[in-house]
C-alpha cells in the first residue's frame, strides 16, 4: 500500500523538481539575480528536508570563527511566534526567535543572533545595527538563493545521503540532486565514527565532488549530561530508566546513544520544533511515572530544551528534573584541521581581495 502511494506521489516530485529546476536556472543565467555583500558570508544548508545534524556543524563555526572575528548568525527562525528581521538580546525567547537560533543565542552570547524571512533584507538590517560584523553564517539557506554567500557548505546525512533520494513528495529532496554542485564543500554527517577507509572512498566516488569541492565526513559526539535548569553536570547511573523527550526530525541516533550506556531507554516523541503546552508536561509526567525502575530520568535535546524553558514554571510545579544532552561534530580520518584552515583560509583571503 506504502509502496503505491509513493508511486501516485512520482508526478508530483517531477512537477515540484521542474519547478525548482526552472528557479535554479534563472538564478545560473541572472535572469533573476542574487545579491553580494562586501564581507564573508558562509552558508550552511542541505538538499533534503530536516535531520542531517546541521545545528552542531553551525555551532562548530561558530566556535572556530568567534574568537577571532565579529561573527553573526542568519537564521530564517522556523515555527517561531513572530515575523520579520528580529536581533536577540537578553530578554529573547525561542516563540521570538525559534529553537536553533535562539540555542545559538544560550551557547554563544558574545556573537549576534539574528532571524529574518528575507535574509536579502535582513543582512542590511544586521549590519545597521551591529556595524562591527565581520563573519556572517546563514542557516539552513541553501535553497535561499537571493543571497550569493562567498561559501556553500552542503550537508549530507550518512544514512540518507542526497545521492540515493528524490525530490518531495516522492522523496526528501528539497530541489533535485544537481543542486550540489553550487557547494563548495559538503560534508557527509553522522557517520559512524569507526567509517572504514574502504567506505569512504565508496561514499566518495558516489557523490562523485567536482573540481575545486572538498569532501569531509563527520560523526555526531555526545557530551555530558546537565540539568536543564542549573546547567550543573547531571550524574545518571547505568541502572537509571530514562525516558527521551524530543521533538527533533531524526531522534534514533540520540536514542542508540542512550541504549549504549543504559538498559531501559524510552521514547516520547514530538513533532520536529514542536511547542510544548502545558498538558504535554502532564502526559511526561504521568508516562514517566509509569516506567518500571525506582530511578528515573527525562532526557532532551538542546533544541528541545530552549522551548521547554518556555514553561519552565510548571516543569517545577509538576517536579520534572530534565537532563540536557549537548552533541558536537567530530571530523573523522583526521581531517579537522585540514576543514578549519579551509573556512580560516577563505575568510582571510576574502579580507585581502576587498581591501
Amino acid at each position: 500500500m506504502i509502496q503505491y502511494l509513493k508511486v501516485l506521489l512520482y508526478p508530483f516530485s517531477l512537477l515540484y523538481g521542474l519547478v525548482m529546476w526552472v528557479r535554479n536556472r534563472f538564478y545560473d543565467t541572472n535572469v533573476l539575480t542574487a545579491v553580494e555583500f562586501d564581507l564573508p558570508v558562509i552558508a550552511v544548508g542541505n538538499l533534503s528536508v530536516g535531520g542531517t545534524g546541521k545545528t552542531p556543524h553551525v555551532e562548530h563555526l561558530i566556535r572556530l570563527l568567534k574568537d577571532k572575528y565579529r561573527t553573526a548568525t542568519l537564521s530564517r527562525g522556523y515555527n517561531r511566534h513572530t515575523r520579520g528581521y528580529l536581533l536577540a538580546d537578553a530578554q529573547s525567547t525561542a516563540a521570538q526567535l525559534g529553537d536553533e537560533p535562539m540555542q545559538f543565542h544560550q551557547k554563544f552570547p558574545d556573537i549576534s543572533v539574528c532571524v529574518g524571512e528575507e535574509r536579502m533584507l535582513a543582512i542590511p538590517q544586521l549590519l545597521g545595527e551591529r556595524p562591527e560584523t565581520q563573519v556572517i553564517l546563514l542557516d539552513d539557506a541553501f535553497q535561499h538563493r537571493s543571497i550569493k554567500p562567498g561559501m556553500n557548505i552542503l550537508i549530507t546525512d550518512y544514512s540518507r545521503r542526497f545521492t540515493k533520494d528524490h525530490v518531495v513528495p516522492f522523496g526528501r529532496l528539497r530541489e533535485g540532486r544537481k543542486g550540489y554542485e553550487r557547494a563548495n564543500c559538503i560534508i557527509v554527517s553522522k557517520c559512524p565514527p569507526a567509517l572504514s577507509e574502504a567506505e569512504k572512498a565508496a561514499i566518495s566516488k558516489e557523490i562523485n565532488p567536482l573540481h575545486g569541492q572538498q569532501l569531509y565526513f563527520t560523526s555526531l559526539q555526545y557530551g555530558t549530561l546537565y540539568d536543564m535548569f542549573s546547567g550543573e553536570p547531571v550524574d545518571v547511573p547505568a541502572d537509571t530508566t530514562l525516558m527521551l523527550v524530543c521533538g527533533i526530525a531524526r531522534p534514533e541516533p540520540l536514542l542508540q546513544q542512550l541504549k549504549s550506556t543504559h538498559e531501559q531507554v524510552y521514547l516520547l516523541s514530538f513533532p520536529d520544533h514542536y511547542y510544548y503546552a502545558g498538558h504535554d508536561l502532564e502526559k511526561i509526567k504521568k508516562e514517566l511515572g509509569d516506567l518500571p525502575g525506582d530511578k528515573k530520568m527525562v532526557i532532551t535535546t538542546e533544541k528541545d530544551a530552549v522551548r521547554l524553558h518556555l514553561l519552565e514554571e510548571r516543569l517545577k510545579e509538576l517536579d520534572i528534573r530534565i537532563a540536557v544532552m549537548p552533541v558536537e561534530i567530530s571530523f573523522l580520518f583526521g581531517e579537522a584541521y585540514s576543514f578549519n584552515n579551509y573556512i580560516f583560509d577563505y575568510v582571510e583571503q576574502f579580507g585581502s581581495n576587498h581591501d
